[in-house]
């Protein structure tokens, strides 16, 4: 006989008898949220609008940016600049970037706005015989003259600038004086909108009035006083030619002493000037010029 005979017949519980400690034998498999199972119709279509509400509200904070970016721009460079402009159209500016420098360099500033019809013809067609002769026929900017300036100045002659009288009256009012191609940019913009909402006559006003003349002088009736104890309506035109020959450089020379250049310069100024009026070419300011 075998000894298989004398074998203990093996045990095997039966599918759904319970374990003798209560435990089942085999652990079900534990699963975490997500594991090991694909996720159901209603949860990706949520995971999809999640989604969407997240880029839409991230496309919402650019726009809101951009928008925010270009309103601060808009009032930077347009609405600011038109309004400041605007407002200078019917008050002269109390001051200018170059007379609070003189001042912080310890000059005394000497400021007195007048009228354009307080301001000698003289000296008027003087300075446009002088600075701008096209002043009454172009809208800001005078091409021949900045390529006259540049042909001049490639030829090593004395260096020559090509602004007009607007031009100058722009950096005046609203810019600095130190020269650079920002502060260009900035005086091409308010040029045009000064031509653009202002009479030639304020032009020509508001120029007379904040240009420097030297020792603390800042406008045509502060200098006429100092220079030749005058006002600006009674200036003769050897004064006004003169007053306008130092324009370019009046910390430098003087109205009423002065030398061989100036003296000379004032001479062809007298002799412009006849032709200005003559010609009709300060008839923007002066109603007394205008052709018959």
């Amino acid at each position: 006989m075998s000894d298989d005979a004398f074998a203990r017949p093996r045990y095997e519980p039966a599918a759904d008898e319970p374990s003798l400690f209560g435990v089942p034998d085999e652990q079900p498999e534990i699963r975490f949220p997500g594991e090991g199972r694909r996720r159901g119709p209603r949860v990706r279509d949520a995971q999809a609008n999640l989604d969407l509400d997240l880029g839409r509200i991230k496309r919402r904070k650019r726009y809101g940016l951009l928008l925010t970016t270009f309103g601060v721009l808009f009032v930077a460079l347009v609405l600011a600049p038109v309004t400041w402009v605007l407002a200078y159209l019917f008050v002269d500016p109390p001051s200018t970037v170059l007379m609070m420098q003189r001042a912080a360099e310890g000059q005394t500033i000497h400021h007195m706005p007048v009228s354009i019809n307080r301001i000698s013809p003289y000296m008027i067609r003087s300075v446009i015989a002088a600075e701008d002769s096209n002043f009454c026929s172009h809208h800001g900017f005078d091409v021949n003259a900045i390529q006259d300036a540049m042909e001049s100045n490639a030829d090593g002659g004395r260096m020559r600038g090509g602004s007009t009288i607007s031009q100058q009256t722009a950096k005046n009012l609203f810019l600095w004086p130190q020269r650079s191609w920002v502060r260009k940019g900035f005086e091409t913009y308010f040029t045009a909108l000064m031509e653009f909402m202002w009479p030639k006559h304020r032009i020509m006003e508001a120029y007379l009035n904040s240009a420097e003349w030297g020792d603390g002088n800042f406008g045509i009736e502060a200098a006429a006083r100092a220079r030749f104890g005058v006002s600006a309506s009674d200036l003769t035109p050897l004064q006004a030619a003169r007053l306008a020959a130092v324009l370019p450089s009046p910390n430098r020379w003087r109205a009423d002493s002065p030398g061989p250049y100036v003296r000379r310069r004032a001479a062809s100024i007298v002799d412009r000037a006849q032709v200005v009026r003559n010609n009709h070419l300060a008839s923007c300011v002066l109603l007394i010029d205008a052709p018959p």
